[in-house]
């Protein structure tokens, strides 16, 4: 669902408003528009869907009781989805700190019988190919690509160094080349 409202839907700030007051129905109404987006975004940082929607809950929680911090200053949903961020990053760090993480060594289901590999490449296979990466890579990579985060506040968020950072997205790109490549002398055999 866009954030470009109908006729029929109430209009954001109304939303938000009524959020504010602990308005049940506002707070369905905010959940319905964003849930979607914010899911995608704990996906990219929580190891398994389960905790990428406790993450969701988590974050909407959050939304909620902290919408006075909402100053109106930039767009809700940016406000929205760093919240997210950090709430799936919290939620990896837990994970992390509970035992080790298998990581998959391949991508599945990739084909691109012509041109490059990104050319033929869909939106869903490459979120696959991504989600193959070391999590330190993926979650660098997400942080800086997708998210637009700096190698300075990336360092901030995980505790690594800013230094760290450009060599972990450096590593996952390299990284994603060379599967990217791999696949497809696989698909041209």
């Amino acid at each position: 669902m866009s954030l470009a409202f109908c006729a029929c839907m109430p209009h954001l700030d109304d939303i938000l408003q009524g959020c504010k007051r602990g308005n049940p129905s506002s707070q369905r109404a905010l959940y319905d528009l964003l849930a979607y987006r914010l899911l995608g975004v704990c996906l990219r940082y929580c190891p398994s869907r389960a905790e990428a929607e406790d993450a969701l809950q988590n974050t909407f929680v959050k939304i909620f009781t902290r919408l006075d911090q909402y100053r109106g200053q930039g767009p809700f949903e940016a406000w929205a989805r760093r919240i997210a961020v950090t709430t799936a990053l919290n939620a990896y760090q837990q994970h992390r700190q509970r035992g080790p993480q298998v990581e998959a060594d391949e991508a599945h289901d990739l084909t691109h019988p012509d041109g490059t590999p990104f050319d033929q490449l869909s939106a869903d296979d490459l979120v696959r190919l991504i989600n193959t990466l070391p999590v330190g890579y993926r979650t660098v990579l997400n942080l800086y690509a997708v998210e637009g985060y700096t190698h300075a506040e990336i360092g901030a968020l995980l505790g690594i160094s800013e230094g760290t950072s450009k060599s972990q997205l450096s590593r996952a790109r390299h990284l994603l080349e060379q599967r990217l490549l791999a696949n497809d002398r696989i698909q041209l055999n």
